[in-house]
């Protein structure tokens, strides 16, 4: 991808420097941007999470970004591989984690635009999927804003079976860069 960085209209999807560690560890180690995975991060566990972005930019030439507004970082957002096996893999995932500040302000849904229309118009992708767990309220809605539709449940191969986050859902794009909700 030749210029990594995306500008909407309130906020800017920017590559990592390593300053924003940081703020990512305190993102990661928030109970309630964590609330639907099965622990809070530690700093070590956050930190290789970074790394990994990295690594994945370097060897993809995508990955998440940074969301920054009001030049500060706000958290992350992007497209990745989906690094397990499940029914739709393989596949390019979209993720994303706000800092609690900005939640309920339509800025995830904003940036998820943002990096849709990267994905479809300027990586040529033809499907983008996204799962959470079925009580994510929260993110399915904007999975919903973003035009996604429900695929399927599946068990999540990383978590305990039996965890009540293990049943999570799958969202993909209905026709190419035009994604509906069923």
């Amino acid at each position: 991808m030749r210029d990594p960085v995306i500008r909407a209209p309130r906020l800017c999807l920017r590559p990592w420097r390593e300053e924003d560690r940081e703020p990512f560890a305190a993102l990661n180690a928030d109970p309630a941007v964590m609330e639907f995975f099965p622990e809070c991060w530690s700093r070590e566990k956050s930190d290789a999470s970074f790394n990994r972005i990295q690594k994945h930019w370097s060897d993809h030439g995508f990955g998440p970004w940074v969301v920054e507004i009001e030049g500060r970082f706000a958290g992350k957002i992007g497209l990745w591989h989906v690094p397990f096996d499940a029914p739709f893999t393989p596949a390019i995932e979209i993720g994303y984690r706000l800092v609690p500040r900005w939640w309920r302000l339509g800025l995830a849904t904003e940036a998820g635009e943002a990096a849709l229309r990267c994905g479809f118009e300027q990586l040529g992708l033809e499907e983008i999927v996204a799962y959470t767990v079925p009580g994510n309220v929260r993110s399915r809605r904007v999975m919903e804003k973003l035009g996604m539709r429900y695929a399927q449940d599946f068990d999540h191969p990383e978590l305990e079976q039996g965890h009540p986050n293990a049943a999570a859902r799958s969202l993909s794009p209905g026709a190419r860069g035009t994604p509906k909700y069923r």
